[in-house]
């Protein structure tokens, strides 16, 4: 047991993974050593910021609270402090169920643990981040919370309504980061599509997008979670046109047949989906979509599955993921539907969708063979480095692997010559 250390784990989402990085700023602060996600924690103190969003991450989260708890219990650990979207959903519960625990925090409520501790919080590092990924990337969230009210989804239950942040104070963020070396932002949040809308009265996405593309320094701007209706087609033209921005969106459409989408409460239809994926393209050549999916939401029908499967085959989608249905206590769908898809029927449907999708991938990405495409090198193991293009988000879309016929610098850009392609990713060699 390290004195003066906090290992800090982070569950769940790149947003809570900025919770996660401003608190662990602070504690820097306040003089600790930090580590996050360590292999071999060792701190006398240990915080683990929780997901609570699905069945999955939930039971992960009570996982690892209760291997912290082991440690505690054989006195590996003096303190142990649990934050993040399962503590807020759920902060009485746990707190009664699992004692051992010395004290639990809400999603928002993580500055009362610094004062916990009988440290400061301090306001002028309010914008500092320790930075948990490689240093020439960072996530920015841009905002807080969702207005939408999706039959299956209980992150508005956990975060509240939409709540933007103002340009000004993610302009500052991100020239900070920039003084620091990080040349890639990855800009996140519940719902990108409605930015702006709370503070000003407006949709303002593709101005700040915009005013960050304009900063020296910004290399590249990719942009996460998107929702499809009443999409803001002014983002398009700056997408189109600025050069550091990267011809990437993800939006999430979830399902495709007009059943589906009534039922999952989308507002909008199937008819309006294609023409907004075909409008995107149209304005944006070149752009990579990516998506997710979900299969076995209460009352999809193998007819409903089946028109998924052909959408997505019709489509092409450049990146795609997809996840099961989770019946989520307090939702639409708790209230007004029963959970009556097998669960063996869910994965079925997701195997044949991601084949699906796999078949799709390996086809696109062949046809990059032969093409130069500009890479940033992430990382490197033993044979080669590994670097991503503009139309791959760290973590959740695919990598190049170049191989090491010339030395190269981690966070630098590079033009590679792609010479051969998998389903989900690239190798090359560097020009």
């Amino acid at each position: 047991m390290i004195k003066n250390r906090i290992d800090v784990v982070t569950l769940g989402c790149s947003k809570n993974l900025v919770d996660s990085e401003m608190l662990m700023r602070q504690l820097l602060a306040n003089g600790y050593t930090v580590e996050h996600d360590s292999a071999n924690p060792q701190g006398e103190i240990a915080i683990i910021n929780t997901c609570g969003f699905i069945g999955d991450a939930k039971e992960e989260s009570i996982d690892m609270i209760l291997s912290f708890v082991e440690q505690k219990k054989q006195r590996k650990l003096k303190k142990l402090f649990v934050m993040g979207c399962l503590s807020e959903r759920y902060l009485d519960d746990l707190a009664r169920e699992i004692p051992e625990v010395d004290k639990f925090y809400g999603k928002f409520a993580w500055k009362n643990l610094i004062a916990d501790l009988g440290k400061s919080y301090n306001q002028e590092l309010s914008l500092e981040r320790m930075l948990s990924t490689p240093s020439h990337y960072a996530y920015i969230k841009v905002s807080e919370g969702c207005d939408r009210s999706c039959s299956y989804c209980s992150i508005p239950i956990i975060t509240g309504k939409h709540k933007s942040r103002p340009i000004e104070e993610i302009e500052e963020e991100v020239r900070g980061l920039v003084d620091k070396g990080v040349k890639e932002f990855q800009f996140i949040a519940q719902d990108l599509t409605y930015y702006g809308l709370d503070l000003y009265k407006e949709m303002k996405i593709a101005e700040l997008v915009k005013r960050i593309a304009d900063i020296p320094g910004v290399e590249w701007i990719r942009l996460h979670y998107a929702y499809p209706t009443h999409f803001p087609m002014d983002l398009l033209p700056v997408i189109r046109e600025c050069d550091n921005v990267c011809k990437y969106l993800d939006i999430a459409l979830q399902h495709i047949s007009d059943n589906m989408l009534t039922k999952m409460r989308r507002n909008i239809t199937k008819e309006g989906t294609i023409e907004l994926i075909k409008r995107i393209r149209a304005e944006v050549p070149g752009i990579h979509l990516r998506t997710t999916m979900m299969v076995g939401h209460p009352g999809e029908t193998e007819e409903d599955f089946n028109e998924l499967l052909d959408f997505v085959k019709e489509m092409n989608f450049e990146r795609l993921g997809a996840f099961p249905y989770s019946h989520e206590e307090d939702t639409f769908c708790d209230k007004n539907y029963t959970d009556d898809i097998a669960p063996e029927v869910k994965e079925e449907r997701l195997s044949k969708l991601m084949a699906v999708q796999e078949e799709i991938a390996l086809n696109l990405n062949e046809a990059k063979i032969g093409e130069t495409l500009k890479v940033i090198i992430d990382s490197e193991t033993q044979d080669f480095y590994i670097g991503r293009t503009e139309y791959d988000s760290p973590e959740v879309d695919g990598e190049v692997l170049i191989n090491k016929e010339k030395p190269l610098t981690i966070g630098s850009f590079y033009n590679v010559k792609i010479t051969s392609a998998m389903p989900f990713d690239l190798m090359g060699t560097a020009l």
